[in-house]
């Protein structure tokens, strides 16, 4: 039996089920709702649906965005002679906080993670292999420092260290397990100016 009702129980559910948000965090969003008149409360739904409608990802970088070509890669002051190589889009906001990086980004949308059933196949490394011309001369691996991001960071580095692309990776600065998501500024700026060759 339902204390709120069917609807309002759904809603709770929902919120739960965001990574991050336990029982009580998810009752406090979906009253904060109930509060909201109904305009504010079809706004705040038409933005939702509005952002997962229009997301693409970039045909450059594979970072999320709302245009083929996301800002980063659309923008001529940036080297396109050092990639960034990241995990997840989110990531490309954590080293863009730094402002310590103007070359472009990769996306892998993921690492490596056999226990997972995630392979190399399963992430874009093939279209990070794509963008290896003759103008790129350093990719930095920027991957988590946790045991998914170390498999992919070296399996990344065997396969491009043959073409003669210089391979960096991060500073360690960063906590072992720890996601670039929550490092502070100083940290990841500090982890990109004293990245080492792998």
């Amino acid at each position: 039996m339902s204390v709120y009702g069917a609807s309002v129980t759904k809603l709770i559910e929902k919120f739960e089920s965001l990574p991050g948000v336990g029982h009580k965090s998810a009752e406090r969003m979906a009253f904060f709702l109930m509060r909201k008149s109904e305009d504010e409360v079809r706004d705040f739904a038409q933005a939702i649906y509005d952002a997962r409608k229009q997301l693409k990802f970039c045909t450059v970088c594979q970072n999320m965005s709302d245009k083929d070509v996301c800002d980063i890669c659309a923008n001529a002051s940036r080297s396109r002679s050092v990639i960034c190589v990241v995990q997840e889009p989110k990531d490309v906001q954590a080293i863009e906080r730094s402002r310590e990086f103007d070359g472009t980004y990769h996306v892998l949308h993921g690492a490596i993670s056999p226990m997972n059933g995630v392979g190399p196949d399963d992430i874009r490394i093939k279209e990070l292999l794509a963008r290896l011309n003759g103008d790129v001369n350093e990719i930095i691996i920027a991957t988590n420092s946790d045991v998914e991001g170390e498999a992919t960071a070296m399996y990344i580095a065997r396969l491009i260290k043959p073409l003669g692309v210089k391979v960096t990776r991060i500073a360690r600065g960063l906590p072992v397990g720890g996601d670039l998501e929550y490092a502070d500024d100083v940290t990841l700026g500090a982890a990109l100016q004293h990245r080492v060759e792998i």
